[in-house]
């Protein structure tokens, strides 16, 4: 479903600038200690990359708005951390905390760099491609969730009902669709799409300018 994160092209807000050379990774302190915290309750198993990207997604438009890169990093995480019942929200607020059955499966200093390392992988078994390199398709015409009403999606909303060209093929991958809703794998062949950047935005800046979206099997159909 298409939500406030989806605001690719929709607010007029002008160029997105690169950062220099050089610039420090953390404005400030407290970044780091965000993503250090993400990262280890991430570990504890109780969820997935999906479904914490849904979470962000989930934030009120208010907040998602408002709050900074990290700041919705931090709510998403709190939502998450009692949605599974890791902490109650009086814990979060500074109560005395239960005992936990999860201490075994803390993620200790040493052991960061081998788990980053090791990443996480989404490949998977399954369907031989329905496309190849080249093949013209379209994208699904409204960027939404086929298996849960207002669910994650990974097809943005300024590339839907769009055509395009299969210029890589990935093999079979979890689908986010489902995986964030915990209803399984259910791999599907992803592939990289590129669009013409005059067809999703009306001009572009370079003619010849091109978007590259990655995206699942069942987005699209042949282009007619």
């Amino acid at each position: 479903m298409s939500r406030v994160h989806d605001m690719g092209g929709r607010f007029g807000d002008g160029a997105v600038g690169f950062e220099p050379d050089g610039e420090a990774i953390f404005v400030e302190n407290w970044h780091a200690r965000a993503l250090a915290l993400t990262l280890a309750a991430g570990g504890l198993g109780k969820w997935n990359i999906d479904i914490s990207r849904h979470a962000r997604e989930c934030l009120s438009p208010k907040d998602y708005a408002r709050f900074t890169y990290y700041e919705k990093w931090m709510a998403a995480l709190a939502v998450l951390l009692v949605d599974s019942g890791v902490v109650t929200k009086a814990e979060m607020a500074g109560a005395e905390p239960s005992p936990s059955d999860l201490t075994d499966k803390t993620l200790r200093a040493d052991k960061v760099a081998a788990v980053l390392a090791s990443g996480g992988p989404s490949a998977r078994d399954g369907a031989a491609p329905a496309f190849n390199i080249g093949d013209r398709v379209r994208t699904r015409h409204v960027a939404r969730n086929v298996l849960v009403s207002g669910g994650h999606t990974r097809l943005p909303g300024y590339a839907a009902g769009m055509k395009g060209e299969v210029i890589l093929s990935h093999g079979c991958h979890v689908l986010p669709d489902a995986s964030a809703h915990r209803l399984g794998d259910r791999p599907e062949p992803l592939y990289t799409i590129a669009f013409d950047a005059a067809d999703l935005w009306g001009e572009a800046e370079r003619v010849g300018d091109e978007v590259t979206c990655d995206l699942w099997e069942s987005y699209l159909e042949p282009a007619p």
